[in-house]
């Protein structure tokens, strides 16, 4: 009897095993449109934005790794954009990264381009505009998360009982209300926010005793922010998506723009702690304290009904973090919270 060959079969199990992969990977296909839009920053700031499906953030998006995505852009506004989908490697397909004049011409006013993509690098990723970057991310809310799931989890990943993603980013009032301006090096951001809302139009995170809390930090604009959590350490795990080969503890963590961080919080301190950036002018709404970058974390079975207590009468909106989303599986999902009111055709007209 003739013997195996030992290379034939090597070879026929990794190709079977590649198929097999190939196989598993799901393939979704989204739309996604750019609209002309206002957003509620802080009270007393309304500001004009370019916001994917009407919010800012935009929609998230969450994907496993491997899988391959297929979305149709559609620029409903007045200028001209494109997405980079910030973190995927674009292996052999760098013609989908984003970039205007150098991996595609930019999605005109009117005009359509659809991206394909294979979601390559697992973790905490993002997409935004690669046009006019200094306005349209710098102050125009063109950003939204991209969560990539790992084939291989860690075993504190596995742990998780609840998600909070906090895009972290700064508006300069001055431009509100003028489209094509903003975000250059000596324009000054005077308002600071979690998620497009300043403190008190941020909401709590809520927690119960026990619970393992995953808070993914993504610096969406152009400041540094240092994020400080009372009552708690966080334990740094992940850093642009991968996990850390030694995680470290910290009270205090600096984001810089592009930069993601994942952290690990145990609930096991109940109370309320505020959670803010500890940039002392992030923390103003306009130069005005408390605002800006500030959340609290609510301990379920902790009194919410001091009368001195700033959010007793909060209306709580739990998708704020994206919590409900990203229990929600895998796909595209919207979040009513971050919805903009759209600019009618008056307003266009007007602004030209």
């Amino acid at each position: 009897m003739a013997k195996p060959n030992a290379p034939f079969l090597w070879v026929a199990v990794l190709t079977w095993l590649f198929l097999a992969g190939e196989a598993l990977a799901a393939k979704h296909e989204f739309e996604i449109t750019i609209e002309e839009a206002v957003v509620e920053v802080a009270p007393g700031l309304k500001y004009k934005v370019f916001a994917f499906n009407g919010q800012v953030p935009g929609p998230l998006i969450h994907v496993k790794e491997g899988d391959d995505l297929t979305v149709h852009v559609i620029n409903n506004t007045s200028l001209a954009h494109t997405i980079h989908w910030h973190g995927v490697y674009q292996k052999n397909n760098w013609r989908n990264d984003g970039v205007p004049a150098i991996t595609q011409e930019a999605i005109e006013p009117g005009e359509s381009f659809t991206y394909h993509l294979k979601a390559d690098k697992p973790g905490t990723l993002w997409y935004h505009c690669h046009v006019n970057v200094n306005e349209h991310v710098g102050v125009r809310g063109m950003w939204g998360p991209l969560i990539v799931d790992p084939k291989k989890p860690t075993r504190l990943e596995k742990k998780v009982t609840r998600e909070a993603i906090m895009m972290l980013s700064s508006w300069e009032s001055v431009y509100a209300e003028k489209f094509g301006e903003g975000g250059g090096p000596k324009d000054l951001a005077d308002y600071f926010s979690i998620n497009a809302h300043s403190f008190p139009l941020t909401q709590p995170i809520r927690l119960k005793e026990g619970d393992v809390l995953r808070v993914r930090f993504i610096g969406a604009g152009k400041e540094i922010h240092a994020m400080h959590s009372h009552g708690h350490d966080m334990l740094i795990t992940h850093k642009d998506g991968l996990p850390l080969p030694k995680p470290y503890a910290v009270d205090t963590i600096l984001i810089g723009p592009g930069e993601r961080y994942d952290a690990i919080i145990m609930a096991d301190n109940p109370g309320r702690f505020i959670f803010h950036d500890h940039v002392d002018p992030h923390v103003t709404n306009g130069g005005k304290y408390p605002g800006g970058a500030i959340t609290i974390v609510e301990y379920e079975g902790v009194d919410r009904d001091d009368s001195w207590y700033v959010w007793k009468d909060k209306k709580y909106e739990s998708d704020f973090f994206f919590g409900d989303s990203m229990e929600k599986g895998y796909g595209l999902f919207e979040q009513a919270v971050f919805k903009g009111e759209p600019l009618d055709a008056r307003d266009r007209r007007r602004r030209r």
